[in-house]
């Protein structure tokens, strides 16, 4: 399958994926606004999210998949098989331990995360119940992650992408169970959260059957077979892990702050958060797992030009997706905040503190995408200590940035600080694999770069005068109902993406002939 196929089929799955979980949050903002019940519920969530990038899609899946994808490109199906079936044990028993360990000095826990919820009576209480409740999410949901770096190795992206669309229907359907059922809808959400993830394992477990592949889990830990392969990846899991958790000291700094700014700061900022991972996730998740199966192989049979074209064509693929949406994330950000959230106990002030956190979260979306865009090419040379020394420059970067910008911004400044270092990233993520020569972005790829700019900034152009050259309209879209304000926000939407492709058609950045064979193309 070829890049840009895998990465429109993950990414047209995960935009469904990101439709729904913004339907989810709809209706959270709705039963629960930005309240007391809100962010305890919001520390709750990011609390297993925040570990799974240690044990999932950060260290462990970065050190797994080039391993899994060079046995099955060395034609060992068999091998590669009983490698994940070993892994996906060790895997187990690790998290189990780990997650019964937090599960008992959960309060201490959530005292140290979120300290600002001390101050209110019953806020830091009611944060530990429902933490309890979500952190077995971290066990199924790691799970889930090395389901799919198998299932992606066999150039099957479909299952893995529509997975997330389990956790966010079955959130939905929490919301409108009898309220007699549990203490609070924060309660409901929160057994939901974990029930979905024991669903997405049995919904991978039913499509690598489909393909041929049965893991199997070793009940007896006593019985863990230590082959040459695990060592391997327990080696390069060491450093992955440092990498990944520098980057989560940078989440849980966040929260630390943010917990401090005000009360609804923390519910401000995931909301924020959530509309600008929409792009992210369906651009940058998109291609980052698309891309390290595809370097893999290209290493491992020694065509670097081959994995330089690719490392190319995601670079392209990241700034086509995530320019244009960045300009319209920060020209639109009050009325896309306003139609989606503002109801029920989201109200004027909320959207306004949230919408100026998204704007400054905007600018570093392109980075982030170019992240997810630039890792795998050391992920895939088995290179997992270079990206910690980043990590951990980035790390002092966005500490000083949240400390200096938080006092006059609050939550802005932190959502601020973390665009900054996203930026610092890419800029030493480049300047790396440069000078190790295992990147090389030619002039015809400047020149587009600088066109994607460009139409952008005319796109952005167009939907500015669209939105506040016609002010009497906007005003009565924004005191009109939820149906209408979301209706003319997707006709906005729409409206911004034709206009980006006109101008990108125009200026010789789009050529429809060319993508329509590259998706037609079964072998990349």
């Amino acid at each position: 399958m070829s890049l840009f196929k895998s990465i429109t089929t993950f990414g047209g799955l995960t935009l469904i994926s990101r439709i729904t979980g913004f339907v989810r949050d709809v209706l959270i903002a709705n039963f629960l606004g930005a309240s007391f019940v809100a962010d305890a519920f919001f520390v709750a969530l990011k609390l297993p999210n925040l570990f799974r990038r240690f044990f999932a899609e950060g260290a462990f899946n970065a050190a797994f998949v080039p391993i899994f994808s060079g046995k099955l490109e060395s034609k060992s199906k068999e091998n590669a098989v009983k490698f994940a079936d070993n892994s996906i044990s060790f895997l187990f028993w690790f998290l189990l331990l780990f997650v019964l360990l937090f599960e008992i000095f959960m309060p201490v826990i959530i005292w140290c995360f979120a300290p600002g919820f001390a101050e209110v009576e019953g806020k830091l209480g009611l944060a530990s119940d429902l933490s309890r409740i979500t952190f077995p999410y971290l066990l199924f949901i790691s799970i889930v992650s090395l389901q799919s770096g198998v299932i992606s190795s066999f150039g099957k992206f479909a299952a893995y992408g529509a997975s997330p669309i389990i956790l966010n229907l079955t959130m939905i359907a929490s919301l409108f169970l009898p309220n007699s059922w549990f203490l609070s809808n924060g309660h409901a959400l929160a057994f939901a959260v974990s029930l979905a993830g024991f669903l997405q394992i049995l919904w991978l477990r039913y499509n690598l059957k489909k393909i041929g592949v049965n893991l199997s889990l070793n009940w007896n830990p006593f019985k863990l077979k230590v082959t040459d392969s695990v060592r391997d990846l327990l080696r390069k899991i060491g450093p992955g892990i440092v990498g990944a958790g520098v980057y989560q000291v940078n989440l849980f700094i966040d929260t630390i702050l943010v917990s401090l700014v005000a009360e609804g700061a923390v519910s401000w900022l995931y909301y924020s958060q959530r509309l600008n991972q929409l792009p992210l996730g369906v651009v940058g998740a998109a291609v980052g797992v698309a891309l390290l199966p595809v370097l893999s192989k290209n290493i491992k049979a020694k065509d670097e030009k081959a994995a330089c074209e690719s490392q190319n064509n995601a670079i392209f693929y990241a700034l086509i997706l995530s320019v244009p949406a960045s300009v319209a994330l920060i020209v639109m950000a009050k009325p896309i905040i306003a139609a989606l959230f503002q109801h029920g106990r989201f109200g004027m002030f909320e959207t306004e503190m949230t919408s100026i956190a998204l704007v400054a979260l905007s600018f570093g979306l392109p980075a982030y995408v170019l992240v997810k865009a630039l890792a795998p090419n050391f992920f895939a040379r088995g290179d997992t200590k270079t990206p910690v020394r980043y990590a951990i420059i980035s790390m002092v970067v966005n500490i000083v940035l949240n400390i200096v910008l938080m006092i006059p911004y609050g939550h802005v400044g932190i959502a601020a600080a973390t665009s900054v270092s996203a930026w610092v990233t890419v800029f030493l993520y480049y300047r790396g694999l440069k000078r190790a020569k295992h990147i090389n972005v030619d002039r015809a790829l400047i020149f587009n770069i600088d066109k994607i700019i460009l139409a952008s900034v005319m796109m952005g152009g167009v939907l500015y005068g669209l939105l506040y050259g016609t002010e009497l309209w906007f005003a009565g879209w924004m005191n009109g109902s939820i149906g209408l304000r979301v209706m003319i926000l997707g006709f906005m939407v729409l409206f911004g993406l034709v206009s980006f492709v006109i101008f990108a058609k125009l200026l010789g950045v789009i050529n429809f002939q060319e993508m329509k064979t590259s998706f037609r193309r079964k072998k990349g």
